[in-house]
């Protein structure tokens, strides 16, 4: 059987997980609201697995297993979350966490990524997998005007290069209209209002 401990500041939800993982032959040794009270508990009880949820008052859960870590404790934290920035997903990491599960698949993934974070396995959301990968690959960002079609990029490129639609239509052998329609297109799949925003955004992109 598996020892875990739940720190959430939620009551009901906390209680809902408590029922989840006793379901599943689990034993939770203890119950907590905030990451001062599961570090005082995790010495007092010593779980096999423990749950933090990242928002909570005082020591959040991402400080907590920092705080864990730095006095040598090793064992494996399962982060539970509703949301996480991009600095707490790296500090999770950064600190050895063991799984990182969203409240929204709590229910189908929590008791696997527990159980293989006590068999020494880890195991992230793969959405946020994907976020840390883009985080820590060192590569650029993706550009957004690696989105737009390749006649849309052309009419970018010129609207860049400080040309009119007149001027872009000759080029391409478009008309105005259809420039213009492309224009609207563009300026909405981009999120941008002017044509000097879309200047500014090429030249970023492509510098």
């Amino acid at each position: 059987m598996i020892n875990v401990l739940v720190a959430d500041d939620h009551p009901f939800l906390r209680a809902g997980l408590e029922a989840v993982l006793r379901t599943a032959g689990m034993a939770v040794v203890a119950s907590v609201g905030d990451g001062d009270a599961a570090l005082a508990a995790i010495h007092a009880e010593e779980p096999d697995v423990v749950v933090l949820d990242v928002a909570m008052p005082g020591r959040d859960g991402v400080a907590t297993l920092a705080a864990l870590r730095e006095r040598g404790d090793l064992r494996p934290v399962v982060i539970l979350t509703a949301s996480i920035d991009d600095r707490q997903l790296l500090g999770a990491i950064r600190h050895g966490v063991s799984g990182i599960v969203l409240k929204e698949d709590a229910e189908d993934f929590l008791i696997d990524c527990i159980r293989s974070a006590h068999a020494g396995a880890k195991t992230i959301d793969p959405r946020l997998a994907l976020r840390i990968e883009e985080l820590t690959s060192g590569d650029k960002p993706a550009r957004r005007i690696d989105a737009l079609g390749r006649r849309e990029k052309e009419i970018v490129e010129r609207v860049a290069r400080g040309l009119r639609n007149r001027q872009i239509g000759e080029e391409l052998s478009m008309s105005e209209g259809s420039i213009k329609v492309y224009l609207h297109t563009i300026f909405e799949k981009l999120d941008v209002r002017s044509r000097t925003e879309l200047a500014i955004l090429y030249h970023d992109e492509t510098s």
